[in-house]
């Protein structure tokens, strides 16, 4: 991108016409905000469990005594030897946020179906902290379409509220994530990324909202200052790595 270069006063001018736009994006944003508070709930009665630092677990018990849950499905499925390095770097800003919203009524954790061992061993390597559960031989992450069979792959998976075409050869950048997690392209993308929010009311828990793909741009901190960058995100292929990797020779 070729950039003029301008006084300070037309700089000023170009930046304030700019100003009213982010501030009615941020006007806009609050709105839809409200609207996802505002979605009705689904009662869910199915009892699920899970694998935690402490033993088994119910759905209930992931609040920690709260009554709201903020669920990250992260991509690490039971063949992977790794987590995704995509989930990996927007749970990065995971731990520092835990204690907030602890303190605001709000549980933060995550689930992935890799056996807790993995999960544990994986999250001492990160030095992460916060709540991650073992949905291991749940229906869990199927029932929130983070994750698909193969039979279901070949067929046309449904992910982010639409039916996606019958499996196609991996892209580049597929390949390169499925290695970097150490597992083949195809079981790789059998995993998928999403989050989803609880509440728990009267003993019972309902399930408030779900978002997945593009609606996780959100969460990635890293993405949030690149946007903010003089040369924006900047990408081609796959140029993140998990945070102990760089400068690796």
């Amino acid at each position: 991108m070729q950039h003029k270069v301008v006084s300070r006063e037309e700089w000023l001018d170009a930046r304030l016409k700019l100003l009213e736009e982010e501030k009615d994006l941020t006007r806009r944003s609050d709105k839809l905000a409200q609207r996802r508070q505002e979605l009705p709930w689904v009662r869910i009665d199915k009892q699920y469990r899970f694998e935690i630092d402490e033993g088994s677990a119910s759905l209930p018990d992931l609040f920690q005594g709260r009554s709201q849950l903020l669920i990250y499905h992260f991509m690490f499925g039971p063949d992977y030897t790794a987590g995704c390095p995509s989930c990996s770097a927007i749970a990065d800003g995971f731990d520092r946020s835990v204690v907030h919203l602890a303190n605001h009524d709000v549980t933060l954790g995550a689930v992935s179906r890799a056996p807790m061992a993995k999960l544990q061993a994986y999250k001492k390597r990160m030095g992460w902290t916060f709540p991650w559960a073992s949905s291991f031989g749940s229906d869990f992450n199927a029932d929130f379409s983070v994750t698909f069979t193969e039979k279901q792959q070949r067929e046309g998976i449904e992910y982010n509220y639409v039916r996606e075409p019958k499996l196609e050869p991996a892209t580049p950048d597929e390949i390169a994530f499925a290695a970097m997690s150490g597992t083949g392209a195809d079981e790789y993308a059998r995993e998928r990324p999403g989050m989803s929010a609880f509440v728990l009311e009267d003993g019972v828990v309902y399930h408030a909202y779900s978002a997945y793909a593009r609606g996780l741009d959100g969460l990635w901190g890293m993405y949030q200052w690149l946007d903010r960058a003089p040369r924006g995100r900047n990408e081609d292929g796959v140029w993140w790595r998990r945070h102990d990797e760089y400068n690796r020779t």
